[in-house]
């Protein structure tokens, strides 16, 4: 059957969750915190690209104004300049395949990750700068680093500026600063797009920029990862424009057989100058890949986990008139989400050797039912990162219904539709172990007419490091993985044991009216929820200048006008 109807449908909404089975961990702690797109717009095809909201989930009960028997899960629109001049202004927003195009530039809609920085906590995504929210409140606190310091990706006139960047910065514990990227076109490669490292210090307005030598390629950079020395930048190779598609033809354009990654050593950033270039190492990885983790402590080797998507190609979304494999129109509810999987899914787990450009192959796990990956878990302390464990990863598991034959007509030449799998499968959640990647521990859901999404690690007694996310036996083993479950009779949501998932869920909470939500992207694990600390953060009002405001009309002036007091009044 086709995915929850409600993905697409529901509202964010404040629900006081309630034990339904199982005996709720006494040492879990801390905070769930998730962000995702807005339900789906006429004015849009793709629902990635609607306006991001913030939902955290306590996982103690009786705060936030719960009963103490009831969890609370509160949910904010994030409400930047960016959606407040949409809600202002909407009849001149226009939708298109990177979001919404406006008089005022390319709106950063923040839907896609949520990452926190000590108490700070930051949304973002592909197409716009981070954000930082007040994690009690998750209200809007401002944009990560002035337009001016970044410059732009594209250099299209507006108050708002067209930045093409990574879903997942990286926070560097030893440094105490921000890592993440910008793409820009390539005057040197046509159709490429080049790669600047920004750096951001967190007490200031400002960025730091260092565009890499030779660093070009032609799709996007959804994550970058880390090791104590370097930064390692990957081409996602499953999400390409097409620009015949963006001017209204049909999509021919296929995701890659193998995509590039970029090595940059973090010394030759810092002992360079903002602005100045810095060399960088390349390397081919297949297949290609959206997300990718590496072992943050170096010292025996740069070795990374990849979760790859075979054959998932994210820029394809349900459109009017598409039929399933089975040839049967795509439910309506479902127009606007993307095509899943038309291949198993693979995780490798790779060395990279700096001398001689080569990448090393150490495991690999792909089987008949490791079907449409999707999030993972694990253990981000920085302890964590330097000897991890256990990788955890959802599966969607063989969609039928959410397959389109126009996607397989596109994949011909790779997909052959009578060697699919006859029968639709239900989700999966596995543990993996990290350097072999044999199945630790797996949980098959039940029904395929659900859907878990977002997972996060929640360590057992954490506190140990400064950031408050270390447990008493880091990696990923020694605690709790929390999975949000949608379905159309209300969210739910999932405790398994981490060390062994496979025995299901030690405890599940659901929605006590039937209350649903719409489809969740990336979470996070916070230690607490307090008041964001004091900093210098950018004002709206100053990222731009009255020249900015040439090509707007009047009301559109007074638009941004009125929108910058709002945001400096609180409102």
């Amino acid at each position: 059957m086709p995915l929850p109807k409600t993905l697409t449908t529901s509202e964010h909404t404040d629900i006081d969750l309630k034990l339904v089975d199982g005996q709720w961990p006494d040492g879990i702690s801390g905070e769930f915190v998730v962000v995702a797109p807005g339900p789906k717009t006429d004015d849009i095809g793709y629902q990635l690209c609607t306006e991001g909201h913030t939902s955290r989930l306590s996982l103690r009960p009786g705060t936030d104004g719960a009963a103490s028997d009831r969890f609370a899960w509160r949910a904010r629109k994030i409400r930047g300049p960016s959606v407040r001049l949409f809600e202002e202004c909407r009849d001149v927003c226009t939708g298109g395949p990177a979001g919404y195009m406006s008089p005022f530039g390319l709106l950063n809609m923040a839907n896609t990750a949520v990452m926190p920085w000590g108490d700070r906590l930051l949304a973002t995504w592909d197409v716009g700068r981070p954000v930082e929210l007040d994690p009690v409140s998750l209200e809007f606190l401002g944009e990560v680093g002035s337009k001016k310091s970044w410059g732009p990706s594209i250099p299209i006139p507006g108050v708002l500026p067209f930045i093409f960047t990574t879903a997942h910065p990286v926070v560097d514990p030893d440094r105490d600063c921000l890592w993440t990227v910008k793409l820009s076109p390539s005057a040197d490669h046509p159709g490429h797009v080049e790669t600047t490292v920004i750096r951001w210090d967190g007490e200031s307005t400002e960025v730091r920029t260092w565009p890499i030598i030779g660093a070009h390629f032609n799709g996007t950079m959804h994550t970058i990862t880390q090791t104590r020395n370097w930064l390692i930048l990957g081409d996602s190779g499953n999400f390409k424009p097409d620009p015949g598609e963006m001017g209204g033809g049909e999509r021919t354009v296929l995701i890659d057989y193998e995509s590039p990654l970029f090595l940059v050593r973090k010394d030759d950033l810092e002992s360079t100058p903002s602005g100045q270039s810095v060399p960088m190492k390349r390397f081919m990885i297949a297949p290609p890949t959206a997300h990718f983790y590496a072992v943050y402590d170096d010292t025996d080797g740069i070795r990374a986990v990849f979760e790859n998507m075979d054959l998932e190609d994210l820029a394809i979304y349900h459109k009017p008139g598409d039929l399933d494999v089975y040839g049967d129109p795509i439910d309506p509810s479902q127009l606007g989400l993307y095509n899943m999987a038309m291949a198993p899914s693979s995780f490798t787990e790779v060395e990279f050797d700096v001398e001689t450009g080569k990448v090393h192959g150490r495991a690999k796990l792909c089987e008949d039912w490791t079907w449409s990956k999707q999030l993972s878990a694990m253990d981000w302390s920085p302890a964590g990162l330097s000897k991890p464990t256990v990788h955890h990863q959802l599966l969607h598991g063989w969609r039928p219904h959410n397959v389109s034959r126009r996607a397989l007509e596109i994949y011909k030449e790779r997909v052959d539709p009578d060697e699919l799998p006859s029968d639709e499968t239900p989700a999966t959640l596995v543990s993996m172990n990290r350097g072999s990647l044999d199945v630790r521990s797996r949980y098959d859901y039940p029904s395929t007419d659900v859907l878990p999404s977002s997972p996060i690690f929640v360590p057992r007694n954490p506190g140990r490091d400064r950031f408050g996310l270390e447990g008493s036996d880091p990696g990923g083993h020694d605690g709790w993985v929390v999975v949000p479950v949608l379905t159309d009779s209300g969210l739910q949501i999932d405790v398994f044991d981490a060390d062994a998932v496979g025995k299901g869920p030690v405890a599940r909470l659901a929605a006590p009216n039937g209350e649903t939500v719409p489809l969740l992207l990336h979470s996070c694990w916070m230690p607490r929820a307090v008041p964001a600390p004091e900093a210098e953060r950018l004002r709206f009002a100053d990222d731009f200048e009255e020249t900015d405001l040439a090509l707007l009309d009047d009301r559109l002036k007074d638009a941004v006008h009125s929108v910058a007091r709002d945001l400096d009044e609180g409102g």
